[in-house]
């Protein structure tokens, strides 16, 4: 009986006081474009299956092929009206033809724009067009800017 209940509760006190900032600081922090899904109002880029994503690390710009594609994708801006980032384009020479060409990387910052859908019966809202522009070097034959039509 020599116990005393002020000694019990003040570790119990403690331990609850610890738990609230815990719990606060442990909840999960704001998630970074590549992890976002289409949960908001912001358009998708959707890919050669047809599938809408936001701020993907990687895509396929030849779908037929796969001869080109954007890898190591970082956005940096993802709304509404457009979505920006850098990352590095892939294309493959076709020399002396495209099974046993070569890959080459050229680093580029990746435009999206053009956003549609959502409506009334107007399915997803995606991007149409995306822009390409090579910050150094590019592939042959190919403009320092290169905008095409976006599947969807």
């Amino acid at each position: 009986m020599g116990r005393n209940p002020m000694r019990a509760a003040v570790p119990l006190c403690a331990a609850a006081a610890l738990a609230v900032p815990l719990g606060t600081a442990s909840a999960a922090p704001s998630a970074p474009p590549a992890a976002r899904t289409q949960q908001t109002q912001d358009p998708a880029l959707v890919d050669c299956s047809g599938q809408p994503q936001i701020g993907p690390e990687s895509y396929v710009l030849a779908c037929g092929d796969g001869n080109s594609r954007l890898v190591s994708l970082r956005w940096y801006r993802w709304d509404p009206e457009a979505a920006v980032g850098r990352g590095t384009n892939a294309v493959n020479d076709c020399d002396p033809y495209c099974a046993a060409g070569a890959f080459h990387s050229y680093p580029v910052t990746v435009r999206l724009d053009q956003p549609t859908g959502g409506g009334e019966g107007g399915g997803e809202r995606h991007f149409t067009r995306i822009t390409l522009t090579y910050t150094d070097g590019r592939p042959d034959g190919s403009p320092r800017t290169v905008t095409l039509p976006l599947p969807g």
